[in-house]
């Protein structure tokens, strides 16, 4: 493994450019698809060169877009896109979600004509689950789908539906046998949003963005080819999809996906907080608030080890489906807290919400910790993972 670090480690010198090593702005944040702009110019460079590398996807086949590499090999590479701050090249739901679930229960043809895309960025995907009437019912779903020989025709609408009005293509829950229990006659299909019949209409958020959207079909057609497993038996799929997403959501709470909040979070106190000599160290000088950034670094810490140890379980078949409930929840949760302390460490300078007295961190931290309540609704509430927990892993009664 030390000649694939050394190697990871010289083709990264030589191609993630130099603005690539610095934190990422929001801004600055790559999705791909049709739509992308590319803020910073870099970002373009970086993607195509992990794309060409595979490193986007490191583990997939290489003949979707992959990179092959062993969980070890991917292991090392993280290391070391984290030893010089690189930032991810791509966000991508096709890369968090729908692509396992293609790996899994796609047919080849499917595999070939979208995991490429998904890969490289070409294509940004947005996940058609929720309902106005359904709620966290997920199977009371009424989007109708009729076969029409050749293809289904889709009528009905979804809502919270993340960047619907940025995506290419759609992931659906749908309903194909409306006369089945509640659980069945329910399918999984992929369309196009620029797709005839297809409208959208972004949510205002109390933070000020519109990242969720409310999406009707009227009279939409679905190539038959696009429906994913079974027909009628979209509700497993849903279910393994969902693991994918809470695993993903899961992430926000550890050191990992938040790119080291542990340095971001010291960095800001010391600026606000001005530091004071101490056992022959420049200390935060309130020590409240640094009792309380130590104890969420240590259990940022944890958690981010927690996680590891479940992916290496889940290599030798350990894996219990269950904790992907108690991951999200307390991903959700530990986000949440590490925003209510960023507030508590700016104090006034929290209140801002527009205006040149207050810095551009400043405003899009406190938007941030507005956004941040969101995380225990979406991916299923944290009322549904606790019920999960209750019945799967303390085995209680309904």
């Amino acid at each position: 493994m030390s000649e694939f670090r050394n190697s990871t480690r010289s083709w990264l010198e030589q191609n993630c450019p130099a603005s690539m090593r610095t934190p990422m702005p929001e801004s600055e944040t790559v999705w791909g698809g049709s739509r992308e702009q590319f803020e910073n110019p870099d970002s373009k460079v970086w993607l195509s060169n992990m794309a060409d590398k595979g490193w986007t996807v490191p583990t997939w086949p290489t003949e979707y877009g992959g990179g092959g590499l062993s969980t070890d090999e991917a292991k090392i590479l993280s290391q070391e896109l984290s030893r010089i701050g690189a930032r991810s090249p791509l966000q991508s739901f096709g890369i968090w979600m729908l692509g396992p679930v293609l790996l899994e229960s796609g047919t080849e043809e499917q595999k070939q004509n979208h995991l490429p895309k998904i890969a490289r960025g070409e294509i940004r995907w947005c996940q058609g689950y929720s309902e106005p009437g359904a709620g966290s019912d997920l199977a009371g779903l009424q989007t109708r789908a009729v076969d029409k020989g050749d293809h289904y025709l889709i009528n009905g609408s979804k809502v919270w539906t993340s960047y619907a009005d940025q995506a290419d293509w759609i992931f659906c829950l749908v309903r194909t046998e409306p006369q089945a229990p509640k659980h069945e006659g329910i399918s999984f299909i992929l369309f196009d949003m620029h797709s005839k019949g297809v409208s959208v209409q972004p949510i205002q958020l109390i933070s000020g963005g519109s990242p969720f959207c409310q999406t009707f079909f009227d009279d939409v057609k679905a190539d038959k080819n696009n429906l994913v497993g079974e027909l009628n038996k979209g509700w497993t799929i849903a279910k393994r999809l969902l693991q994918h997403e809470r695993q993903m959501i899961s992430g926000i709470g550890s050191n990992t996906a938040l790119g080291g909040s542990a340095g971001r979070i010291e960095d800001l106190a010391r600026q606000c907080l001005g530091t004071v000599p101490e056992d022959g160290a420049e200390k935060i000088a309130d020590a409240t608030l640094r009792d309380k950034i130590i104890q969420h670094n240590m259990n940022e810490a944890v958690f981010k080890h927690t996680l590891a140890r479940a992916r290496e379980e889940s290599k030798s078949g350990q894996a219990n489906g269950a904790l992907t409930s108690m991951f999200k929840y307390y991903g959700s949760e530990q986000n949440k807290r590490k925003f209510e302390l960023l507030l508590q460490i700016m104090g006034t300078r929290s209140l801002g919400w527009s205006g040149d007295q207050f810095s551009e961190t400043e405003l899009a931290t406190t938007r941030q910790w507005l956004r941040s309540k969101a995380n225990s609704i979406e991916g299923g509430t944290s009322e549904v993972q606790l019920n999960i927990i209750a019945k799967r892993v303390l085995g209680l009664p309904d």
